[in-house]
């Protein structure tokens, strides 16, 4: 490897103030990932749209900047886009929990993001030209006004989708009549909730993932890491004196609305993704497989 890209990785990490083992990592890890996405830009001929999937708190931003990095000194302009910062905002999302069922009051499920806004985006990019991008403060529970919105030039070689139900299919509706939780036992029993966010999915959210041209999947162990994982990055929002940050407790609940398909993906996703890294539970890359 070039030394001196080996110095822009560790570089990062820093900034990032990242272990310092994350470099290694990254170089191990991430560096390959990098170079198949560029192989699939070059055998396209033109932009390629890349998903990239993974529970809660299991370093798809992170990644993504590395990525970012990496294509970059490849020669390939590569944008990130967060499915994250397309959740509908407070009011609107408060209106569904009044229409259909207050559980969608909470952000995170397919059916509590502007899809329609995204796929518009999507559409844009691929198409040479220059867009808005919206973003959504989580401190704050809400999208930011339009002022705080950042461009984004034309000519995107590499769009990374980043989020934690991207590619995810829907259930059966024999997986879906028992909970799977207290939330969905207690507050979600006649399943009215889950049946709606499944509908979703299976719409335009499916319409959706199916225009990406490849799927790589950020494998976390198991849900329990996916909980341990979201605590944690709860806490670095506290840090930013948010008004809307969540307690342990309000975490271990908000985590129950995405456990459902995070079960789901973990048992069904990795025999189908193009690319999937596998975690252990110190966040450590322990294997990559690739079809």
């Amino acid at each position: 490897m070039d030394p001196g890209l080996r110095e822009k990785i560790a570089a990062f990490v820093a900034g990032e103030r990242l272990p310092e083992a994350y470099t290694e990592l990254a170089v191990t890890w991430i560096v390959p990932l990098a170079d198949w996405l560029g192989k699939r830009r070059l055998e396209r001929g033109s932009i390629l749209l890349a998903g990239v999937h993974g529970g809660q708190g299991t370093g798809k931003t992170t990644v993504c900047r590395v990525l970012e990095l990496l294509l970059a000194e490849a020669g390939y302009r590569c944008l990130t886009l967060s499915l994250d910062d397309f959740y509908l905002g407070r009011e609107t999302r408060e209106q569904l929990a009044k229409q259909v069922h207050p559980l969608l009051a909470t952000r995170g499920v397919p059916g509590t993001h502007n899809i329609e806004l995204l796929a518009k985006t999507l559409s844009a990019v691929a198409s040479g030209e220059a867009v808005d991008l919206p973003r959504f403060n989580k401190a704050e529970d809400d999208r930011e006004p339009r002022a705080n919105w950042s461009k984004v030039k034309a000519g995107v070689d590499i769009v990374l989708l980043e989020g934690w139900c991207i590619g995810n299919l829907p259930q059966t509706e024999k997986e879906l009549r028992e909970p799977v939780n207290p939330l969905e036992a207690d507050e979600d029993a006649e399943g009215v909730w889950r049946r709606y966010v499944n509908t979703c999915l299976a719409g335009n959210y499916r319409a959706l993932f199916e225009q990406l041209h490849c799927l790589v999947m950020l494998c976390a162990p198991s849900m329990e890491a996916v909980l341990e994982w979201r605590t944690l990055q709860e806490s670095k929002l506290a840090g930013q004196g948010g008004s809307r940050v969540m307690s342990e407790q309000e975490v271990q609940r908000f985590v129950q609305h995405y456990e459902r398909l995070t079960r789901h993906a973990l048992a069904e996703m990795p025999a189908r993704a193009d690319y999937l890294l596998q975690l252990d539970r110190e966040h450590n890359f322990t294997e990559a497989i690739v079809r």
